[in-house]
């Protein structure tokens, strides 16, 4: 076991983790330093893959667009269920997140005049995402992020690294963390006052996502086991347009930007379905589109869908979407029939650790900011290109709150935690990892997640895969041996059940959370039933 000090730890290296990282550096009254954790690498989660871009709402440029737009738009998508604060806050602070990040040295993309090139996605009222690089807007982002901090001196970066268990007293304060370096088969005790979480999604819960294989839920189950606050866990955006691949299960995800310019949602006969099921069509919110998707693929009893995009143009296509482009060269998919083959998979995670507007959690000295956290922003579904938006937002509010009130590292371990460290110290040697016998187990969670608390759900499916979800606990506690993998299915499994239980109790359909035996908030185009989003005109800011 090791021990080591440090005036702020950040548990995640997504654009959330990387944008405190960088604020944090430019302030010198942190004299213990600060840490970044991440389980592999600073390219490995999520942000990377973001393609559409971050909502920004500038109506100096931009006369289309309001902050009571946003808000409006925000709060329709996500059913009313937001926290309206958090949305205000948001929308009113994302002009100013921009100039931050272009202080950084992003560059979005601009118009022949030289203008900030602001783009349209679904369930927007007027076109207000930037973009950067076509459909890099993440990539480009972490980058940008990810250099500037090789510049600096007080931030220090453990790779490779997995946070286990937090170190809470016995008067209910988070003193730091133990971490395992998997890579080299060591735990570390580290201390500190000042613990944020910001560990990313939990699209392997499910056998279809965009994410990639680190976004096991992680931070959700750390802090929860931990007796943090969690909120609106039986919210799980599924993103419409994955890219098909035949046997392939984490799937390039396909910008809803390509809808937003022009391209439509067609079945395997060609048949333009979209406006059957809403009327925004192939632009309704994400939820109503995913839902809309797998009813045409059972109606045709086919495996995917089509994105026709010959309206856009295909050379103009390449030129917009580069990295989609070279996605489908990747796959094999030609782009000169003008067809996309896309699917509906898991992609962002409304509900998370419960934290208020400085990303507080229910114990302190922790906190949470991005997809592991729930803000509120979202409600019960997300409205496209916010998430990046609200990373950003909430890292900058909590380098506000930490100027003014951060902790210095404890200058020695409180005896209250000492058990904690204790079990750790016989576990610095591993044995036959079973990783097998494991890969088993999490694709038996994967496929009953998928197939009964996935897109649309039911009591009787939910009870069932409330069951799986106990046997294979049971299970996995006989894996003797120690590794990433058995601690990943295990925090896969806090999270599911937390997911399956916030289902049951939820007996209506709103956003995400789609319930066959409830669909209570329906509406009928041509005899097909979708859920969609009612008339929250009295919520909105006028």
């Amino acid at each position: 076991m090791r021990y080591s000090k440090y005036s702020v730890v950040i548990v995640g290296s997504g654009i959330s983790g990387l944008y405190l990282a960088n604020r944090l550096s430019e302030c010198r009254n942190f004299n213990d330093g600060i840490l970044l954790v991440t389980k592999e690498n600073l390219f490995s989660g999520s942000s990377a893959l973001a393609q559409g871009g971050i909502v920004s709402v500038i109506p100096e440029i931009n006369k289309s667009d309001s902050v009571s737009s946003h808000i409006k738009d925000t709060i329709k998508a996500g059913c009313g269920l937001n926290n309206l604060n958090a949305v205000k806050i948001v929308s009113e602070l994302s002009s100013n997140i921009a100039q931050e990040l272009m202080r950084f040295g992003v560059k979005f993309d601009k118009n022949e005049n030289n203008v900030l090139n602001f783009t349209l996605e679904g369930a927007h009222s007027c076109p207000r995402i930037l973009h950067s690089e076509g459909d890099s807007t993440g990539r480009v982002i972490e980058e940008t992020l990810c250099n500037r901090l090789k510049n600096t001196d007080n931030v220090e970066l453990y790779d490779n690294t997995m946070a286990l268990e937090l170190l809470i007293d016995a008067k209910n304060i988070c003193k730091g963390l133990v971490v395992y370096n998997w890579q080299n088969d060591y735990y570390e005790a580290i201390y500190s006052n000042n613990v944020v979480i910001a560990t990313g999604g939990i699209g392997q819960l499910y056998k279809n996502t965009t994410n990639p294989s680190v976004s096991t839920g992680d931070g959700i189950a750390l802090a929860y086991n931990a007796g943090a606050e969690v909120s609106d866990m039986e919210f799980v955006q599924f993103h419409p347009t994955a890219l098909y691949c035949k046997d392939k299960f984490s799937m390039p995800l396909v910008s809803e930007s390509a809808r937003g310019e022009g391209a439509k949602l067609v079945d395997l006969d060609g048949d333009y379905f979209a406006k059957n099921y809403h009327h925004l069509a192939d632009l309704a919110p994400r939820d109503v589109v995913a839902r809309a998707i797998n009813e045409q693929i059972k109606l045709t009893k086919s495996e995917y869908v089509n994105l026709d995009i010959s309206q856009i143009g295909i050379e103009k296509f390449k030129l917009r979407f580069p990295t989609i482009t070279k996605l489908c060269e990747e796959n094999n998919i030609n782009l000169s029939s003008g067809l996309i083959p896309v699917i509906p998979a898991e992609h962002y995670f409304m509900g998370g650790i419960k934290v208020d507007t400085y990303s507080k959690t229910s114990i302190k000295n922790l906190y949470a900011i991005g997809e592991c956290a729930c803000t509120g922003l979202h409600g019960a579904n997300r409205l496209a290109s916010n998430s990046l938006l609200e990373c950003g937002v909430f890292a900058e509010r909590l380098c506000e709150h930490f100027s003014k009130n951060a902790i210095p590292a404890p200058k020695k371990h409180d005896e209250s935690i000492k058990n904690i460290l204790e079990k750790y110290l016989s576990e610095d040697s591993f044995a036959d990892s079973q990783e097998d016998f494991i890969n088993i187990l999490f694709g038996e969670l994967k496929q009953t997640m998928t197939e009964y608390v996935g897109i649309i759900r039911t009591e009787n499916g939910l009870k069932h895969a409330k069951d799986v979800i106990n046997s294979l606990k049971l299970r996995v506690e006989s894996v003797i041996s120690n590794s990433r993998k058995k601690y990943e299915l295990k925090n896969a499994l806090c999270v599911a059940e937390l997911i399956v239980n916030s289902a049951l109790k939820r007996r209506n359909s709103i956003g995400a959370h789609y319930r066959a035996d409830f669909p209570h908030k329906a509406v009928e185009f041509n005899n097909n039933k979708v859920g969609v989003t009612d008339n929250y005109d009295k919520l909105l800011v006028k």
